[in-house]
C-alpha cells in the first residue's frame, strides 16, 4: 500500500521527481492518465479533456486577476465564464472521483491535481510538497526547459499563480500551507535524486 501526493510548485522537480518516485517504489505515476480517465467519466474525447486540463487553472488565474486583486485573501469565488462541454466543476469532481479510485487501490503518485486536499483524510496517503526560492526555481526550470532566466521567470510567475488559484478556488485552501503535507523539501537545496530518496524513506518510515 504504497500512495504519494506530490504538490511542486514551478522549477521545483515535481515532473523529475514524480515519475523517478515511481520507479523506485514500483507503482504507477499518474499524470497524464488521469485527463484519459476523466474523458471516459464524462464520454467526451480524450483531446478535450488534456484541453481542459491544461487550460482550466491559467482560465481561472486570469479570471481572479480581473475581477479579484486581493485574490490571495479569497477561500473561493465564482465560476468563470462557461466553457462548451462539460463545465469546469464537472471536470473537476471527475478527478477527484478518479484520484479517490486510485487511493481506493492503495498504490501510486499523483502529480498536483490538489490531490493533497481531496486525500487529505485518506491515512494511507503521505503528501509531500516540494518548493523552494523563486529564483533558484526559476534557474533550475531554465535549465531544463532551455530557456533565458528571464522567461523561466515569467513562466514561474504565471504557473504558480495558476495553480494557487486553482486551488484557492475549487478548495479554499493554499497549496503552500503546511499543514496538508507530512514532507516538504526545499527540492532546490538538494539535488533531485537525493529529494527521491528522502521521499522514499518516508514512505518506508510511516507507521
Amino acid at each position: 500500500m504504497t500512495l504519494v501526493t506530490l504538490s511542486a510548485s514551478y522549477g521545483a522537480g515535481g515532473s523529475q521527481i514524480g515519475p523517478a518516485l515511481a520507479r523506485r517504489l514500483d507503482v504507477p505515476f499518474v499524470d497524464r492518465a488521469l485527463p484519459a480517465t476523466v474523458a471516459a467519466r464524462l464520454d467526451v474525447p480524450v483531446e478535450a479533456a488534456l484541453r481542459r486540463d491544461e487550460s482550466l487553472a491559467p482560465a481561472l488565474e486570469r479570471w481572479l486577476g480581473r475581477f479579484a486583486p486581493a485574490a490571495g485573501a479569497m477561500t473561493s469565488a465564482p465560476s468563470p465564464e462557461p466553457m462548451p462541454g462539460p463545465s469546469e466543476r464537472s471536470y473537476v469532481e471527475a478527478t477527484e472521483d478518479a484520484i479517490r479510485e486510485l487511493a481506493l487501490r492503495g498504490e501510486g503518485v499523483i502529480l498536483g491535481r490538489a490531490a493533497a486536499v481531496v486525500l487529505r483524510d485518506d491515512t494511507g496517503a503521505l503528501h509531500v510538497r516540494l518548493d523552494g526560492p523563486t529564483e533558484l526555481r526559476a534557474a533550475r526550470a531554465a535549465s531544463f526547459e532551455g530557456v533565458d532566466l528571464d522567461e523561466a521567470r515569467r513562466r514561474l510567475d504565471k504557473a504558480d499563480r495558476a495553480r494557487e488559484a486553482y486551488v484557492r478556488h475549487f478548495y479554499g485552501a493554499d497549496p503552500a500551507d503546511p499543514r496538508l503535507y507530512h514532507l516538504m523539501i526545499d527540492s532546490t537545496a538538494i539535488s533531485l535524486d537525493a529529494a527521491t530518496e528522502m521521499i522514499v524513506a518516508a514512505v518506508g518510515g510511516r507507521g
